[in-house]
């Protein structure tokens, strides 16, 4: 019996876990909307290097955690983790050969539509409107992403996770 798969998921899942504390860490009124999305950031990186691990089920039970810590309508963020991440995973290969910085990209459009998703569900529940300090955590999660990546990759690689 090897310890690697267990290894592996408890490397995901504290990962996840300070991904979720990170989503919830009261910061100040001026740079809060400058709060990169961490938990969705994170998933994508688990999606693209251990997609067998970290996959579309593993993205709603963390959106139904954030829900509940958030205090928000339950399978709003469920839903909006779960759409990006199915991209993310079924597309693992291709960005794989992207460098970092065109990965940066595609995550600014994963956490795009993330948002958009997230507002679209608002909007529909009750009449929202959306001014441009929405959108300023799309430019924090493409700024935060490399130093993510290479975070999680060197994690990955120095505990063997498969």
């Amino acid at each position: 019996m090897s310890t690697y798969p267990v290894r592996s998921r408890l490397a995901i899942m504290f990962s996840l876990l300070l991904a979720l504390m990170l989503s919830i860490l009261p910061l100040p009124e001026l740079i809060a909307p400058f709060r990169p999305d961490w938990l969705l950031i994170i998933l994508i990186y688990w999606a693209i290097a251990l997609p067998h691990r970290a996959n579309v089920g593993t993205a709603f039970v963390a959106g139904l955690l954030l829900d509940l810590l958030l205090g928000s309508v339950l399978g709003v963020r469920a839903l909006a983790l779960v759409i990006p991440i199915y991209l993310a995973a079924s597309q693992f290969q291709r960005m794989r050969n992207y460098s970092v910085w065109q990965q940066a990209f595609v995550v600014g459009g994963l956490v795009m539509l993330n948002k958009l998703l997230i507002f679209w569900t608002a909007y529909l529940h009750s009449d929202t409107q959306v001014d441009y300090h929405y959108f300023w955590s799309i430019v924090s999660s493409m700024v935060f992403w490399p130093w993510i990546f290479l975070l999680l990759r060197k994690c990955r690689r120095r505990f063997s996770l498969s």
